[in-house]
């Protein structure tokens, strides 16, 4: 099964959505988005090449041996995965939380105005899903992975194992931008500056204020209700609002 939309993958693990409303509207989100062009790689970023993408996903995909593939999403791997799964379940992974701390001047974000990205910190729990990689072109899926989420070798600490909770007991997992460090994170902004930042930055590849938005309908959507994007949500909503006046 190829997972294109989370929203149309099987069932599995999924529990009914509750009834809650967003401040954050794709309408608000839409005054968000413009076109933006494409920037280059920065020159301090040394992209990986065809040989050193595909000896990695080798590498990782011999370090999984025989036991499958399962990869932890907990943001934009959850509505907008670039790979090919046949199985997924509700996970928790503890000692770690989401956290919108990583610095953007592309994508999502530009020079002039800089995104955040989430990832993983250290401490408490957090909730997401688990998607099975097909097992019979692993090596090409885990290498459509890495061309997406890693490209230079400035990122290659960035892609780790750990063990998540599901309902089917531990598990070792694959999971992107955990425990980032260095000049591009962002420790512990206050929620209002996230918001501030959010509601302002876009790239070629869209606005924070939608990455958000899609993250949070869709965790949503699998029962998953996370407190700080929740106050975060309302707080870029009510940025979106001051920006406009509306």
């Amino acid at each position: 099964m190829a997972v294109t939309d989370a929203s149309r993958v099987a069932t599995t693990g999924r529990t009914a959505p509750r009834a809650r409303t967003l401040s954050l509207t794709s309408e608000l989100v839409a005054l968000t988005v413009r076109p933006e062009p494409e920037l280059p790689f920065p020159d301090y970023w040394t992209l990986l090449s065809d040989e050193e993408l595909d000896a990695l996903a080798a590498r990782y995909d011999a370090e999984c041996g025989d036991d499958p593939l399962w990869v932890f999403a907990y943001g934009s791997l959850i509505w907008k995965p670039d790979f090919d799964a046949v199985d997924h379940m509700r996970a928790a992974a503890y000692g770690w939380h989401r956290s919108f701390c990583l610095k953007m001047e592309a994508w999502r974000g530009t020079p002039k105005q800089p995104g955040l990205m989430m990832a993983l910190e250290r401490g408490g729990r957090c909730d997401g899903v688990i998607y099975r990689i097909r097992q019979e072109d692993r090596v090409t899926q885990i290498r459509r992975m890495f061309f997406r989420e890693l490209r230079v070798h400035e990122n290659l600490h960035m892609v780790r194992w750990i063990p998540v909770e599901t309902a089917a007991g531990k598990m070792r997992v694959m999971v992107f931008w955990a425990g980032p460090s260095g000049e591009r994170v962002a420790n512990r902004l206050p929620l209002d500056e996230v918001a501030w930042i959010l509601a302002r930055a876009r790239g070629h590849a869209g606005s924070c204020a939608e990455y958000l938005f899609n993250t949070v309908a869709h965790l949503e959507e699998f029962g998953i209700h996370d407190r700080n994007l929740w106050t975060l949500q309302r707080l870029v909503a009510d940025e979106i609002k001051a920006i406009h006046g509306l």
